[in-house]
């Protein structure tokens, strides 16, 4: 009988922890919500697109990008019919290309199979390809008002800390227990005040590294605050192991136009453009060691080349890679022709209209840190 009035009262504790959370949050969250331009959207359309554009990109980034794509694309129709290159120059800047794909493939899915009607239940927006659990959850309370709790990094660890979890959101026993408590917090009535409350509450108050705890109106129940935890919660295992990768970009140019590629291979940035590429294990102390290559080799064979200019060193950091990349200026002669697979020429003032990736748009921006040979 101890027992079973133990586990009743402690039932009835966590109800009451769960109800005072609930309500704090919607207390804080009127006066104190961020004024951004999806909230209070009923358009699913317009809300899918600002998930979308919003997964793992910062708001202060997406937001232009989110204004650009509905002036751009206003309906599912105009995405859909919408030249893919174009999409993916409007993309540009966003990174993790693969969004922009999934984007382009759910939006001919609607426009095609489905009439263009954005689907209404959770099953139908997480059968979109690109749509996960977390996403199908935002769009499902935003447009629909489902009582389904989002489940991003502002409420894993918003949860993490009031209710004190030591358990690593990054493994499948906390997905799950994290899923469930995110569930039982939700106000059903409310799903999509709630949803919003909490992510704001995260990403402006319960911050990573300098939450603002005294001035916070949950600071009382806090249990990580109570044991001193706040900046070892949430737990997180998985630690992510980059390599470096050493990429050698070729600018050739010939006649006032230059080489370009489409990346097609299932590798970084595929379907975006750029100069024919030499990739090598490690990084090379002079351009002798890569004019010896069989790749390059391969390349020019016995034809003339000039080299212009060779830039510095670019770097771009990428979730599991970091990319160390040169470019060599190169002019050949009019008479030279070059066989690299999937090529084309293209004019010099068109290079502005292809899509690349961002460590491309850096050095073509830059234009004033190259060594020149000339």
């Amino acid at each position: 009988m101890a027992l079973l009035l133990k586990y009743i009262m402690s039932l009835q504790f966590a109800e009451q922890q769960t109800e005072l959370f609930r309500a704090s949050l919607l207390q804080w969250y009127d006066p104190n919500q961020r004024p951004l331009p999806w909230k209070g959207e009923s358009n699913p359309y317009f809300i899918w697109l600002s998930e979308i554009i919003l997964q793992q990109t910062r708001v202060e980034q997406g937001l232009s990008y989110y204004l650009k794509f509905i002036k751009a694309y206003p309906t599912v129709k105009a995405l859909a019919t919408a030249p893919e290159d174009e999409v993916f120059k409007n993309w540009e800047g966003l990174g993790y290309y693969s969004r922009a794909r999934n984007l382009l493939a759910a939006a001919r899915y609607i426009h095609h199979d489905l009439g263009g009607q954005f689907p209404e239940t959770y099953e139908g927006i997480i059968a979109l390809k690109g749509v996960g659990p977390y996403t199908a959850a935002a769009i499902s309370s935003f447009a629909f008002h489902l009582p389904y709790a989002v489940l991003d990094g502002n409420v894993y660890r918003v949860l993490a800390r009031y209710f004190g979890i030591h358990v690593p959101i990054d493994s499948t026993p906390g997905k799950k227990q994290f899923q469930e408590l995110a569930q039982i917090c939700l106000d059903h009535e409310n799903p999509s005040t709630y949803n919003q409350a909490i992510m704001d509450f995260g990403a402006t108050l319960c911050k990573p590294k300098k939450p603002l705890c005294e001035s916070c109106l949950l600071k009382d129940g806090c249990r990580a605050l109570t044991a001193q935890q706040v900046q070892q919660l949430p737990i997180k295992t998985k630690k992510i192991k980059k390599r470096n990768r050493y990429f050698y970009f070729l600018e050739i140019h010939q006649g006032g136009q230059v080489l370009l590629q489409k990346r097609t291979a299932k590798d970084i940035w595929q379907d975006l453009h750029q100069f024919p590429l030499i990739e090598t294990d490690q990084h090379l102390a002079d351009t002798k060691a890569l004019f010896d290559s069989s790749a390059w080799q391969h390349l020019f064979q016995e034809n003339d080349w000039a080299i212009q200019q060779i830039s510095k060193t670019y770097q771009q950091t990428l979730t599991h890679q970091k990319i160390f990349a040169t470019f060599l200026k190169i002019e050949i002669p009019d008479q030279v022709e070059l066989q690299l697979q999937d090529a084309f020429w293209q004019a010099e003032e068109q290079l502005k209209v292809f899509a690349f990736p961002k460590i491309i748009d850096w050095y073509l921006a830059d234009n004033s840190l190259y060594l020149s040979l000339t």
